[in-house]
């Protein structure tokens, strides 16, 4: 298999995960301030965070709005990484590799990029909540076609490689901001608002009825669990970074390598941490400082992937 392929498929992979987590995340937000009291933080703001671009925002946008906010997130094509912009990428790299997909793969990645760039007019005027949810049942719906109707092989698996290191590292994100602008003034704990925040957090990762299966009740201890360690969720952290790892453990036995290269060391590495800190850990030592080592190792991770299997640096 060709490295440039191989990295057309990771990269595609990527792309397409990160434009349905913004959308997630765009979608949560807009219901969250339906819902909310007019008093509750401003949420916008902590989604710009989310990305790690606050300095490219703050360049580009004179005020952070509901209005600026969806702009950057969703369809600003100067933005590397906005919805629109990552769609369109994806689109190019699966031109360029379109004999290793089926036809329905990249017709359905076709559908959706179309879907998206003739809604952008519509939605910077008004955005809805429902236009994200229709992309991210695209997203959804792309997923599904790709694992029943591409065999699970080389190309298959850096595709799975791309799509869990990113969705780790979305979640992460995701969680680490929310957490401190989510956590309730001391009138708030145990209230409705404040379940409801929790709730809501939950929904940006399709977990609030695996939740709630388990638990009885929201506590911030069980959601902060429910993302970084639940074993078979497949949007928590530790769930991705095994698959990834599994994925990675699959390319390296067909590479018929004699020896482990770094990429997957530090995915077994990273898999191994997971499966051996608790909550408790995590919250005593400081869940900014836990999750920024998972970004640190994650970014690790993918920059020494591009060594090992793509012969080039990481060029997102």
């Amino acid at each position: 298999m060709l490295s440039r392929v191989a990295e057309s498929i990771y990269w595609m992979s990527r792309q397409v995960e990160r434009a349905e987590n913004h959308a997630r995340f765009l979608e949560v937000t807009l219901h969250m301030i339906l819902d909310q009291p007019e008093n509750m933080v401003d949420p916008w703001e902590p989604l710009v965070r989310v990305t790690g671009d606050n300095e490219w925002y703050e360049e580009h946008y004179a005020t952070i709005d509901a209005h600026s906010v969806v702009t950057f997130l969703a369809f600003d094509l100067n933005y590397h990484s906005s919805m629109l912009t990552c769609l369109r990428a994806a689109r190019e790299n699966a031109k360029s590799v379109r004999e290793s997909l089926s036809t329905e793969v990249f017709e359905e990645l076709n559908d959706f990029y179309h879907f998206v760039n003739d809604s952008t007019a519509a939605q910077l005027t008004d955005p809805t909540a429902e236009f994200f949810d229709q992309v991210r049942k695209h997203a959804l719906m792309w997923t599904g076609i790709i694992d029943s109707t591409m065999t699970h092989d080389l190309r298959w698996h850096f595709l799975n490689v791309g799509r869990l290191l990113e969705r780790a590292d979305k979640t992460s994100r995701i969680l680490d901001v929310k957490y401190f602008n989510l956590l309730p003034r001391l009138e708030d704990v145990g209230t409705v608002v404040d379940e409801l925040q929790w709730s809501e957090l939950l929904a940006a990762i399709s977990g609030f009825e695996a939740y709630r299966r388990e638990h009885q009740v929201i506590s911030v201890k069980k959601v902060i669990e429910f993302f970084l360690f639940h074993p078979e969720f497949p949007r928590s952290i530790r769930s991705c970074v095994a698959g990834a790892d599994w994925s990675l453990r699959q390319i390296e036995k067909t590479s018929c390598t004699h020896t482990l290269r770094d990429a997957p060391k530090q995915v077994a590495a990273l898999r191994h941490r997971l499966a051996h800190t608790s909550v408790k850990e995590v919250i005593a030592g400081g869940m900014h400082e836990f999750i920024d080592m998972i970004q640190v190792e994650l970014n690790a991770a993918s920059a020494s992937l591009h060594q090992d299997y793509f012969n080039s640096p990481v060029n997102a």
